[in-house]
């Protein structure tokens, strides 16, 4: 009778997402190299995030969820001292590739590979959407631990209830993966940032535009002492 290993439970499903991440690395890195795809008022946010980041001697901002690594490149020419971190090894791949200049490290945002305090400004991008709601609180647990009294966080997602199938779209680049994206209300955010020690900020909810289907939601909050 054959030996049936199971497999490691995976609630969140996380591994789905970084296998997908894996396959369209190249691919996503070729199509979005940059932040032509964001909107002003969206850039607009990350400078004042990158603005708002206290400054000083070794004043680090993570890009948490980098993926290829563009925001990482927008940030660090505003002066931030970035490193990304992705759970995905290919898109880290192509981050290093295009980014040699940055340091890029492969990890999972529910277990940041960081000490306490390391961190003046945490951004997540888009970073949070494929996680479901019951995974946000470990999250921005990790966020609040890493970062310093008095940094800064800034979350983007698009804002609503339910989820949204993304195969279909990389489907006419030649692939077959599985990967949803979930939207979350700009309220609940706010109050599971609330809930890890991260007071709102601001925020900015705009309508869709351009292909998008759904809001778009950022938020900025600070970590408190």
């Amino acid at each position: 009778m054959p030996l049936v290993i199971p497999s490691t439970p995976d609630p969140l499903g996380f591994r789905r997402v970084r296998d997908a991440y894996d396959t369209v690395a190249m691919d996503y890195a070729t199509h979005l190299p940059d932040t032509r795809a964001e909107a002003p008022l969206d850039l607009a946010m990350i400078d004042a995030f990158a603005a708002a980041v206290p400054s000083g001697d070794g004043a680090r901002v993570l890009d948490a969820g980098c993926g290829a690594g563009r925001m990482s490149r927008h940030l660090a020419e505003r002066g931030c001292l970035i490193e990304g971190v992705d759970l995905s090894p290919g898109m880290v791949a192509m981050a290093r590739r295009d980014h040699p200049d940055l340091v890029f490290t492969v990890g999972s945002l529910t277990d940041l590979p960081y000490a306490d305090d390391q961190f003046a400004g945490v951004l997540l991008w888009y970073s949070i959407i494929h996680t479901p709601p019951a995974g946000l609180a470990r999250i921005f647990a990790e966020v609040s631990r890493v970062l310093r009294p008095g940094g800064r966080v800034l979350v983007g997602f698009q804002a609503g209830e339910g989820t949204r199938d993304l195969s279909t779209s990389y489907r006419r680049f030649g692939h077959e993966i599985q990967l949803e994206r979930h939207l979350h209300l700009t309220d609940q955010i706010a109050a599971e940032l609330e809930a890890a020690g991260l007071r709102e900020v601001c925020r900015l909810v705009r309508r869709p535009q351009g292909g998008e289907r759904d809001d778009q939601a950022v938020l900025l909050a600070e970590a408190t002492p």
